[in-house]
């Protein structure tokens, strides 16, 4: 392609909505324009990356079995209300109605539609397993749309969905997944790192997210510096203290201490000059309109993921103080201590020993308040967030968090859509049996983005042999002597013939802006003609990534550049 046919323009300046430095890189070197909030058009040189992800995407998905389909955006409401997801999300899943008032769901997954398609055809347990797969357009109406292509409101996704007889089934396939998962991000180049991850809205047994470290993302890693304990913190745990029942009947009754407008733990630290662990929160959640009353060590938070797990909670918020008083409970001073028709939760990291906790009085605490005494443990449960400086729950050494980017998940969705939608199949005893499920997504915006973060510098872009626009950046300087333009034209048509992807820079613009557009776009390999390299009868021959340039002889370039490991990819 001739950069003075194609439809490409940088910018020196990133429009003003360009919140991250890749996401003005992405802007700048005129790969992605927005057209609204979280809506983006590729343009001719970043769709070309996007095929190429799909491509890979695709022989990895096809070397596991995967089978590609293509399945509507638009979906019957009916198929989400048999699922139940149609009662259980919130106002991310965007509702429509047609000209006649029926309900569509504009699909932001594929679930329902994979359910639908395989309870239809699905008949014998010889059928069994496969893995159906597309690559396909996802919307949602994300409330707060950020970073360019990180988070959107129509965005593409590669997602697959697989079959099995029965859960040992899917337990050997899960990792043909995983593995190709692995591969896919090794062949784009971004590192990335698997850990245990919250199934969430999608549902099932369990989980793995794929995530780059990368100051993009809004997943908080919580990983072990001694050993491999890595983990979401949606799902992470830490080692706790043990809990014994045998306390002593000696210990010092609950005592009244008047605390007037102190509300809060860092409130507490300050007027008893104690640290966090000293003290109780106790916090009342509305779950699914029933009360429920979470009881922690002052020094860590509620996990609501965890919380709404235990529960089995579709609608899980904080009570409201009108819903406190109605309970006969004061905000900010509600005790463990003598609640009365309320579920109680404990979490783990409440220890036997005295506390400071809340009268349920205003403007008063309780010293001496001994849990298992007081109040009864027995619904003690993993509730709390797990934070940096903690134990690691295996080896005990300190935990620290990492912010990283999703950029895939992997789920054991189990039986969880084949119960409710009714996909069975016939046992070899001729027996009904329920089809097992799993369920596995890679975003690819968000890959794209990942790319560029993991591949760039002060100048621009970096891109990959295997993802790059083009292989070769062949810039041509004083183009207006003939001797340089025949030159020029020659290796371009050569580089054709063999088959290498060439942007041929032929415009009529400064040395200063052509070499600064090469390098932001940052193909591979940057082919400089010249005046000055015409009489050294050569070419030459830049390696983005790292600056090394050659002199390769004219006769020999062609043969050179096909051969070059960044064009190949081989390094």
């Amino acid at each position: 392609m001739r950069v003075s046919q194609s439809f490409w323009r940088t910018l020196r300046e990133a429009p003003a909505e360009a919140d991250t430095e890749v996401y003005r890189l992405i802007l700048r070197a005129g790969l992605a324009r927005q057209v609204a909030a979280g809506i983006f058009s590729y343009l001719p040189l970043g769709w070309r990356v996007i095929r190429k992800i799909e491509s890979i995407l695709r022989e990895e998905m096809d070397s596991i079995g995967g089978q590609e389909i293509r399945m509507p955006v638009l979906v019957p409401a009916d198929l989400w209300k048999e699922s139940g997801r149609w009662f259980s999300l919130d106002q991310s899943l965007w509702r429509i109605e047609d000209r006649n008032h029926r309900p569509f769901v504009l699909a932001m997954t594929h679930e329902e539609v994979a359910s639908d398609i395989v309870r239809h055809d699905l008949r014998s347990y010889r059928q069994l397993p496969f893995l159906l797969y597309q690559i396909q357009t996802k919307v949602r109406d994300e409330p707060r749309p950020r970073g360019g292509l990180v988070r959107m409101r129509e965005f593409l996704m590669k997602d697959a969905y697989s079959f099995h007889a029965d859960a040992a089934d899917l337990d050997r396939f899960y990792p043909c997944v995983y593995q190709a998962y692995i591969n896919i991000y090794r062949r784009v180049g971004v590192p990335v790192v698997a850990i245990q991850a919250d199934p969430g809205m999608i549902g099932g047994t369990g989980s793995h997210e794929f995530v780059a470290r990368s100051e993009l993302g809004e997943t908080t890693i919580i990983r072990c510096t001694s050993c491999q304990y890595i983990a979401s913190q949606e799902v992470a745990v830490a080692r706790r203290p043990a809990f014994f029942t045998d306390i002593a009947a000696a210990a010092p009754p609950p005592q009244p201490v008047h605390t007037p407008g102190v509300t809060s733990i860092e409130a507490l630290e300050h007027v008893f000059g104690l640290p966090p662990d000293a003290f109780l929160k106790t916090v009342v959640y509305s779950a699914d309109g029933n009360l429920v009353a979470v009881i922690l060590s002052g020094g860590v938070e509620v996990n609501e993921l965890k919380l709404g797990r235990l529960l089995g909670a579709t609608r899980l918020r904080l009570a409201t103080n009108d819903e406190l008083a109605a309970a006969g409970l004061t905000p900010g001073f509600v005790s463990p201590v003598g609640l009365r028709d309320i579920r109680l939760i404990i979490d783990e990291s409440v220890a036997a020993h005295p506390y400071i906790a809340g009268a349920n009085r205003p403007d008063y605490h309780l010293r001496n308040v001994l849990p298992g005494r007081d109040f009864p443990v027995t619904a003690r449960a993993d509730v709390a967030t797990v934070r940096g400086g903690e134990a690691c729950i295996l080896c005990g050494s300190a935990l620290v968090e990492e912010t990283g980017l999703e950029l895939g998940h992997t789920f054991k969705l189990g039986t969880r859509y084949s119960e409710a939608m009714g996909i069975r199949y016939l046992g070899p005893d001729g027996r009904e049996a329920m089809v097992v499920m799993g369920c596995y997504g890679i975003g690819l915006d968000r890959l794209f983005t990942a790319i560029v973060d993991s591949n760039h510098d002060e100048k621009g872009i970096i891109w990959p042999a295997a993802v790059a626009p083009y292989s070769v950046y062949l810039l041509g300087l004083g183009l207006d002597r003939p001797e340089v333009l025949e030159a020029a034209n020659r290796l371009y048509e050569g580089l054709h013939r063999r088959g290498i992807e060439v942007f041929f820079d032929d415009r009529p613009e400064s040395p200063g802006v052509k070499f600064a557009d090469a390098d932001l776009l940052g193909l591979p390999l940057r082919l400089t003609i010249s005046p000055r390299t015409i009489r050294q009868g050569a070419a030459e021959v830049t390696i983005r990534r790292t600056g090394e340039t050659t002199l390769v002889s004219l006769d020999d370039v062609v043969e050179h550049v096909a051969r070059h490991p960044v064009v190949t990819g081989s390094t």
